[in-house]
């Protein structure tokens, strides 16, 4: 899983592996040591309902996604367009845009040379 932050944007990329896991029901982890005493960690899962949803703590977070929404995008892979989800913040900017998507590429190439 790779995560990536920019103002008020956070990307989750995961492979094609990690999603047929993450289809299956395992959650998945990722972890990162920054320095002595900073960690951060992140718990993707997926959920029944309709909307993405972020809690947890600093430095170790979950991220819940709708399984609908998820096993849609499976469904239409490969593709370069992933899934969007507003998250509110409770802070005056309002809410954290969630982009979620599937890296296919290594799938792509292997279809490319067979």
């Amino acid at each position: 899983m790779k995560l990536q932050i920019e103002g008020q944007h956070l990307r989750v990329r995961i492979g094609e592996e990690e999603l047929a896991r993450l289809l299956a029901g395992e959650p998945i982890d990722a972890h990162t040591h920054l320095a002595p005493g900073l960690d951060i960690g992140c718990r993707l899962a997926l959920h029944g309902g309709d909307a993405a949803r972020m809690g947890g703590q600093p430095g170790d977070w979950r991220i819940d996604l709708p399984d609908a929404a998820v096993r849609g995008l499976a469904a239409r892979l490969p593709s370069r367009d992933g899934l969007s989800f507003p998250l509110p913040t409770g802070q005056p900017d309002g809410t954290l845009t969630l982009l979620f998507d599937v890296d296919v590429r290594d799938s792509v190439r292997q279809r490319r040379s067979s």
